[in-house]
């Protein structure tokens, strides 16, 4: 619960910087993040999945949020594939973590290539997880008593 409050509270913690930034990345999208956000609005069309685009979450923006679903999907380019750079994104998703969110990456590589194995991975997230367990009964969260 404290998570999810803390989401709720860094959405409203924007810097006027921040909003402009994010205003100026969804305007100069990369080709990959352009194609992946075509296909999340019509490919991937889940109730409660509403995805927005080049969102702030604390002092991160990123690529693609679902707040109804708590998922974060990163789009990373060429430069992400340094020692550095990952050191850097591991942080990143951390963080995301620590305010409620799953967070999947995906290289421009698979997004060009591969769309559908992204689709397929991202809806996969999105499905609703069994509890307890299929095993146990197969009840979805929220409807166990």
């Amino acid at each position: 619960m404290g998570a999810m409050k803390d989401a709720k509270l860094s959405r409203k913690c924007i810097t006027p910087r921040q909003a402009a930034f994010a205003k100026a990345m969804r305007l100069n999208m990369t080709i990959p993040e352009r194609k992946l956000w075509k296909a999340l609005r019509w490919r991937v069309p889940l109730a409660g999945t509403h995805f927005r685009r080049q969102v702030s979450i604390g002092p991160y923006i990123a690529d693609f949020c679902s707040y109804g679903a708590n998922l974060i999907v990163e789009v990373d380019g060429n430069q992400h594939g340094t020692d550095g750079a990952r050191e850097q994104d591991a942080v990143r998703t951390a963080f995301m973590q620590t305010q409620g969110y799953r967070v999947l990456r995906f290289s421009n590589q698979d997004v060009m290539l591969h769309i559908d194995m992204v689709l397929d991975t991202i809806a996969a997230s999105l499905a609703p997880t069994p509890f307890p367990s299929p095993r146990g009964g197969g009840e979805t969260k929220g409807n166990h008593g």
